[in-house]
């Protein structure tokens, strides 16, 4: 049994367990210990101070988000001395903060802000000690303005803790102290792989993902062009997080409407390309395993993973599948096959992908994935962009009615809503290959062993008179202890699932402020929900795959679906190289 530890908030009694800090009791008991540098995903930082609490007996302010209750504690929140100090904390940042609120991303969504809101600090009372330094951006994906730096520590933290890259660290001193990469060098010089947790986690707009929402409001007001949008699944179960509806709320077929209304010609769905990557992926697989050939392999619908293998482990590409991403799938064949059939001139189709990933941005520059110079996807916009679009245009919302995607791609199965969650590749291509490969009915579609946010879950899976060992991992901390695995030759899977961000693409850098593992776990129910109540849910039986497969790609792995469906890796230079 555990232990309990009896005291008081603001006179309030309250029991708690042994281990609980002062923050998190209070707001057990609903009150709100301002807090910037904390986060419930990361170890305690302390940094900021601003929690700081009176509590009976202690001669000095206590760190609420640091300090562990005790038996008979009497914390007090609200008393003179704690409001002073925490009004002349944000006085001090503020007069090393940028003030320009009304043109940062982030205003409107800011933590200091609604601080110093709060506590109607609305200008610094002492001199401005804020240096100007450069932005950083040359990059397709992330911007860092260090001047709107509140040196919280929580990007450093979700890029060592979480992802293990590192690349994020203090320098300097004093009043010079600010966070920067090695050598104060490009993220692309870097190990980044530009996930974009550290933007996540930013409570600022010192990190954020770039910005095409004007680009594509031009491409919709452009009368020559058709714009097409795709949307992944895990934006739909996180976009109603913005507009004051429940954690984890499937939003599908009000997202459809808010898009057509901002002007989009088409809303299709990104799970159409998800069911045409598990087709390809899965006949991959059953290739490999034939063969023996190159395994394990790994799937590469991840971007951020894709850009970790390049830079971290370029001796193990070959293990990587072929078979490209659900986003470009889905618009390389909207710029060939569906441009045909509707009479269009791919030099006129301008296509969207709405995701919740800011690696996305990247992976859209590739030069492999363009065709005849033109790239598949012409942007892309996170789910925090597209709440943008959505404010700007006056959309309410929460009561859009409800409509359903265009076709032929907007139809999808339940495997490919899957692919949010970690773990969700592995299950959907698993599905498919044990009907591929023993000819039956797989009867029991749910393969719960791949299912849930521990790190690393290994399993077995029956297939004929086959055993197929298979390996899942979530974040870059895990991915390496399988990599290191598989460069030692003690890996023995014949399958990997790696996905860059906690929880999947629903914990994805590009999802909006305030996605926490405890929000990830509503999501996840919600992706699996939608799974169940989908007619189809194994990618093949998706009734337009099959006619796309008559009319135009012939058989998964055929010529067409190489040239069009499928990629190649490279090693990725790094400017700046502390492994070896």
């Amino acid at each position: 049994m555990e232990e309990l530890i009896n005291l008081k908030i603001n006179n309030m009694p309250i029991s708690v367990k042994k281990g609980t800090k002062i923050l998190q009791a209070a707001q057990m008991l609903h009150i709100d210990i301002p807090h910037l540098c904390y986060h419930p995903d990361q170890r305690i930082k302390a940094r900021c101070r601003i929690c700081s609490v009176e509590v009976v007996g202690q001669r000095r302010l206590l760190a609420a988000c640091s300090t562990e209750c005790w038996e008979g504690m009497e914390v007090f929140t609200d008393t003179k001395v704690v409001r002073d100090t925490q009004r002349g904390i944000l006085q001090l940042i503020m007069a090393d903060h940028e003030e320009n609120c009304l043109t940062c991303p982030r205003n409107g969504n800011c933590v200091l802000q609604k601080l110093c809101s709060r506590f109607n600090v609305l200008r610094p009372n002492i001199p401005h000690v804020g240096q100007h330094i450069e932005k950083r951006g040359a990059n397709p994906s992330l911007v860092h303005d260090p001047e709107k730096c509140v040196k919280c520590g929580r990007c450093i933290r979700a890029c060592k803790e979480i992802q293990g890259i590192e690349v994020l660290g203090f320098a300097g001193r004093s009043t010079n102290i600010h966070v920067t990469t090695p050598f104060d060098a490009e993220f692309d010089n870097t190990k980044c792989v530009l996930c974009g947790q550290c933007s996540l986690a930013c409570p600022v707009g010192a990190l954020v993902e770039k910005d095409d929402t004007d680009r594509v409001l031009d491409a919709i007001f452009d009368p020559n062009k058709t714009v097409i949008v795709q949307t992944a699944p895990s934006v739909r179960i996180a976009l109603g997080d913005e507009f004051g509806m429940p954690k984890g709320s499937i939003v599908t077929k009000k997202m459809v409407t808010a898009l057509r209304m901002i002007g989009f010609d088409k809303v299709f769905d990104t799970n159409y390309g998800a069911d045409l990557t598990i087709t390809e992926e899965a006949n991959e697989l059953i290739e490999r395993i034939k063969s023996g050939k190159k395994m394990p392999m790994a799937t590469s619908c991840c971007p951020g993973w894709v850009n970790y293998m390049e830079k971290h482990y370029p001796d193990l590409l070959d293990h990587l599948s072929t078979t490209k991403s659900p986003m470009q799938i889905f618009s390389a064949i909207t710029k060939t096959h569906y441009a045909k059939q509707e009479n269009l001139d791919p030099k006129n189709i301008f296509t969207i992908a709405i995701m919740p990933c800011i690696a996305k941005k990247y992976e859209i520059t590739r030069p492999e994935m363009a065709h005849d110079g033109r790239p598949d996807t012409d942007a892309v916009l996170t789910t925090r962009e597209l709440i943008k679009l959505i404010k700007y245009i006056g959309i309410d919302f929460e009561n859009l009615p409800e409509s359903e995607f265009d076709n032929p791609m907007g139809t999808a199965t339940g495997a490919a809503a899957i692919f949010g969650a970690t773990g969700g590749v592995m299950e959907a291509a698993l599905r498919t290959t044990y009907e591929w490969l023993t000819g039956e009915e797989m009867k029991n579609v749910e393969y719960t062993p791949v299912r849930g946010f521990d790190g690393i879950k290994e399993a077995q899976i029956n297939i004929g008179d086959k055993t197929i060992n298979i390996a899942v991992a979530h974040t870059l901390n895990n991915a390496k202890i399988l990599m290191d695995k598989l460069r030692a030759g003690e890996c023995k899977y014949d399958f990997i699932e790696v996905m860059a961000c906690p929880g999947g693409c629903l914990g994805g850098g590009g999802q909006p402020i305030g996605t926490t593992m405890e929000v990830n776990k509503k999501r996840m129910e919600s992706i699996y929900q939608i799974d169940k109540n989908t007619k189809y849910r194994k990618s093949h039986e998706n009734p337009y795959l099959k006619q796309l497969y008559k009319d135009f790609l012939e058989k998964p792995g055929s010529e067409i679906a190489h040239k069009l469906l499928h990629t190649h890796y490279q090693a990725r230079k790094k400017q700046f190289d502390f492994e070896k």
